[in-house]
């Protein structure tokens, strides 16, 4: 075999030995077993070394390999050794020559798998593939219904965050948070300012939750409409879809209020993310000042008995 022309291997079954050498085996890596989902446009980097053998495996059978300066024998010259036995799910692979580097083109489910292999002091020692998320799935999830119920649940998430990250990590893996709290971005409204503090997003119910300070800057108590937190993105615009706030705020005081969006206004995807430039409007009025009572003037008749 010419180990300078791409080849279609074929063969049966070649056992790979580790080789005693002379090259000091690296210690392993903290994570010598990796699991990615397939990608076919994306080119897959695997570290392999020469005194250890790396596994490749696929979902299922593989149709097809392709590589270059490969050899699939102790006889042929290449820079890297792969063993394969027709109608499995895996190979294996080892590098022979330091520093090398090469690409092997795996065929499975009538698609192109592109591996980048490089020799390496750390080398992965079992890289397993999984099976691509089905984007039909993936559409059904992202279209069921946000509902009420829902909501709460989120704003509920969104509030005991803290703890439920270091106390219960997997029930917030898939919230992303971003904290503005060092330097909330302040939208002054003049009698009104609202900070933003946090962001929170739930992606699979496409809601993002806002947790926002409201300052009211004047000697009047103000009041609005929990119901009426208005979000603005560029051109775009957003009516909540839940809040949790009072709806009252006291004269030179702060109330903290949590908001959400979720969708756009037709019934699609916003896909917003955590760090977009975020304008917060909210409507608000001046309580009316209660009226002191004045003494009324008396009635009764003067004079002496």
């Amino acid at each position: 075999m010419n180990p300078l022309s791409n080849t279609l291997f074929h063969h049966g079954l070649v056992f790979l030995f580790a080789l005693s050498t002379g090259v000091q085996a690296a210690d392993e890596p903290p994570k010598a077993i990796h699991e990615l989902a397939l990608d076919e446009h994306r080119v897959y980097t695997v570290p392999v070394s020469v005194a250890r053998v790396t596994t490749v495996s696929f979902p299922s059978s593989i149709a097809a390999i392709d590589a270059a300066l490969v050899s699939t024998d102790d006889k042929t010259q290449g820079l890297f050794q792969l063993a394969h036995q027709p109608g499995t799910a895996f190979f294996s692979v080892r590098s022979l020559i330091k520093d090398a580097t090469t690409n092997v083109n795996v065929r499975w489910n009538n698609k192109t798998y592109v591996l980048e292999l490089k020799d390496s002091a750390a080398p992965v020692l079992s890289l397993i593939f999984q099976t691509p998320p089905d984007p039909r799935l993936e559409a059904a999830k992202r279209q069921q219904p946000v509902t009420p119920v829902t909501l709460l649940a989120l704003l509920d998430t969104a509030k005991a965050y803290p703890v439920l990250k270091e106390s219960q990590p997997p029930t917030v893996k898939d919230v992303t948070h971003k904290d503005y709290r060092p330097k909330p971005p302040v939208m002054d409204h003049g009698h009104l300012q609202i900070l933003l503090e946090e962001v929170f997003r739930f992606d699979l119910q496409d809601t993002l939750v806002f947790r926002v300070t409201l300052r009211n800057t004047t000697e009047q108590e103000l009041r609005y409409d929990p119901g009426a937190f208005v979000l603005k993105v560029g051109e775009r615009r957003f009516n909540a879809s839940i809040s949790d706030a009072s709806g009252i705020i006291p004269p030179k005081k702060d109330a903290v209020a949590y908001f959400a969006v979720t969708g756009t206004p037709d019934g699609g995807r916003n896909d917003l993310a955590v760090g977009n430039d975020f304008v917060i409007v909210l409507e608000t009025t001046a309580a009316p000042k209660t009226e002191q009572s004045k003494p009324k003037p008396s009635t009764g008749k003067g004079g002496s008995k």
